[in-house]
C-alpha cells in the first residue's frame, strides 16, 4: 500500500518530461552547454530557458554564462541535489513498475 502514497509525493519538478530529460543527460554527462541541450531535448530555446530556471530555483542544475574565446556559451551542470531527486525519482518508479508487473 506504501508505493501508492509514494507515487502521489513523487518529485513533481523531475517527473515533467522536459525537466526528466534535461536532467537525465545532465546526470549522464556531468555538464553540458545550452546548445547541445536545446539540440538533444528537441526543446524551443525559450522552453528550454523556463525549464531550466525553474531547475536551478530547485537547486536542481547550476548555470554559469561564460565565454570560450569571445563567444558567450552558457554551462549547466547538475547539482548533488539534482542527482538525489532523480535518483529518489527512479527508485519510486521503478518500485512502481515491480509492483505493477507482479
Amino acid at each position: 500500500m506504501d508505493i501508492y502514497r509514494k507515487i502521489t509525493e513523487i518529485d513533481r519538478m523531475v517527473n515533467e518530461p522536459a525537466r526528466l530529460a534535461i536532467l537525465t543527460a545532465l546526470y549522464e554527462l556531468k555538464e553540458a552547454d545550452f546548445t547541445f541541450l536545446n539540440r538533444i531535448t528537441g526543446l524551443t530555446r525559450g522552453n528550454l530557458s523556463a525549464h531550466l530556471n525553474k531547475l536551478e530555483e530547485a537547486g536542481y542544475v547550476k548555470i554559469e554564462k561564460t565565454f570560450i574565446g569571445k563567444r558567450p556559451t552558457t554551462i549547466i551542470r547538475i547539482t548533488t541535489e539534482g542527482r538525489k531527486a532523480l535518483e529518489e525519482y527512479l527508485r519510486t518508479i521503478r518500485k512502481v513498475m515491480e509492483k505493477v508487473q507482479e
